[in-house]
């Protein structure tokens, strides 16, 4: 049974940092791909950044920069480093996996987790 559990969400001020962590069990990481999506009320889950099992990364365009994907194969945990927040990178941040190449579609990816809250104060 695949899990995926994020953490590491909160609040913070503009310009902040926060890293959120998605620890898998069910999978190994090393051999999924795993992204990281976030989603505001009334709107679209969106695609925010993805890292393939060969350790290609990817980005939304919104990104510029700002965020890193890293994976910790002893850990089975993937990460999503955040530097230079913003008040709209505020959002309920998923991360999901799937066998395939990352795609920035949601409906690509099977396995979801519950989501860690980030609040980014002006």
């Amino acid at each position: 049974q695949v899990q995926l559990v994020e953490a590491g969400g909160g609040s913070v001020q503009t310009g902040d940092s926060l890293r959120l962590s998605c620890r898998a069990s069910g999978v190994t990481v090393s051999s999924y791909a795993v992204g990281w999506f976030r989603q505001t009320p009334g709107k679209e889950r969106e695609f925010v950044a993805a890292l393939s099992w060969s350790g290609s990364t990817f980005y939304a365009d919104f990104v510029q920069g700002r965020f890193t994907i890293s994976r910790d194969d002893a850990k089975n945990t993937v990460y999503l480093q955040m530097n230079s927040l913003k008040p709209e990178d505020t959002a309920l941040y998923y991360c999901a996996t799937q066998e395939g190449s990352p795609r920035a579609s949601p409906s690509s990816w099977p396995y979801w987790g519950r989501g860690t809250q980030v609040t980014v104060a002006s």
